[in-house]
């Protein structure tokens, strides 16, 4: 039996299941690119709900796992050398669970990299410009009379979305014919901006018809649709 006294997390959200892998977060696009991992590795974890509307992230039993007070975030009972392994940032999570499992990345150095490379599109370039579309489509930042903001990271998530959609105009995947951690990082944030974030017309998603096809792809996979749901808002 794991012992995860040594972590306060665990005093606010108990492990049920010491022994498997504790995930921290909420159905958000970084939160159910962990999840959706998780699913799709088949490593055993369990969930915890961290509530922004109950500003749990900013509890002194989260902020002592991730300092950035950003979920998502696990601990790791049987980390390297046996030992347990906290983490946070979903980049990291992705790659270390990866390696874990020895699933979804590929085996060959050059194309590790290569699969890198795209998950470092999507935190520095997709996941930030896609955020800032958010914010100025659909929540605060839509009162404002001044729309240059919105123009300016509304032209970036097109630029942003071209660059993926040549990328896949001969490919399934980001990768090719083999799924990888860079696709479980992406989609979620296209989703979430012509979803949750309406600004599918703002940024002419149907100018972008393989990154739309890959996206009706990903959300089929049994896998991400638990992964969407997890942890479960309740």
């Amino acid at each position: 039996m794991s012992d995860l006294s040594a972590f306060p997390i665990a005093s606010k959200w108990p492990a049920q299941h010491p022994d498997r892998i504790q995930l921290y977060s909420l159905p958000t696009p970084n939160g159910v690119k962990v999840s959706t991992m998780l699913e799709e590795t088949g490593l055993p974890y369990e969930p915890h709900l961290v509530r922004f509307d109950h500003n749990d992230q900013f509890s002194p039993e989260f902020l002592s796992l991730n300092p950035n007070n950003k979920i998502p975030a696990i601990i790791d009972p049987n980390g390297p050398g046996g030992k347990p392994l906290p983490l946070w940032e979903s980049g990291a999570i992705l790659l270390y669970l990866a390696d874990k499992s020895g699933k979804l990345i590929p085996a060959d150095p050059a194309e590790r990299y290569e699969t890198i490379q795209w998950l470092m599109f999507q935190m520095g370039g997709i996941g930030p410009m896609f955020g800032q579309v958010g914010f100025f489509n659909r929540f605060a930042g839509k009162e404002y009379e001044d729309k240059r903001p919105r123009d300016r990271y509304a032209a970036e998530s097109r630029r942003l979305l071209n660059v993926l959609n040549q990328r896949l105009a001969d490919r399934p995947w980001i990768m090719g014919e083999q799924y990888t951690i860079a696709d479980i990082a992406t989609f979620p944030w296209v989703r979430n901006l012509v979803g949750f974030y309406e600004a599918g017309e703002l940024v002419g998603i149907g100018d972008f018809p393989h990154v739309t096809r890959a996206l009706e792809a990903f959300v089929a996979r049994p896998a991400v649709i638990k992964g969407l749901d997890t942890p479960h808002r309740g």
